[in-house]
């Protein structure tokens, strides 16, 4: 397939399949002229890009999910630590949520003046502002996701 047909079925532009290219996470199988030519797998290459990427995996650590053939070789351990991640941030955001829904409702007269608001202000404090932006962690915040 050329690069046009592989944007076309998996949806991702081909300036992002040459940057994948440039990272090691797919290989062309040479040019037809101009046009990279990829054999027909990278689709599912391509697919575990995407959900690697979904999972907040960075593009370094999606690049060692692939064996040097192109097959996937994926360290469970790697797995295990990104659902614990996750898990986190989920608890995190679970109780941002709920601080955010009973600020919402609160009787006080003020945000200023509801006990549960000002313990949220507070956690804010202590917590980098990273682990407070929906969706980011750490120093993940600065990947480039394509």
């Amino acid at each position: 397939m050329d690069i046009a047909e592989v944007a076309r079925r998996s949806g991702i532009p081909a300036s992002a399949l040459r940057y994948y290219e440039d990272k090691g996470l797919i290989a062309s199988t040479g040019r037809d002229g101009l046009r990279r030519r990829f054999d027909p797998r990278v689709l599912d290459q391509l697919a575990l890009v995407r959900l690697a990427q979904a999972a907040g995996f960075t593009l370094a650590e999606i690049a060692t999910m692939f064996s040097p053939e192109g097959k996937p070789s994926i360290e469970r351990r790697m797995l295990s630590a990104k659902a614990d991640e996750i898990d986190g941030m989920v608890r995190r955001l679970s109780a941002v949520s709920k601080g955010l829904r009973h600020a919402a409702v609160c009787p006080a007269p003020s945000h200023a003046e509801c006990p549960t608001f000002q313990k949220l202000l507070k956690a804010a404090l202590l917590r980098p502002a990273s682990e407070l932006r929906l969706g980011t962690t750490g120093p993940r915040a600065k990947r480039r996701t394509l």
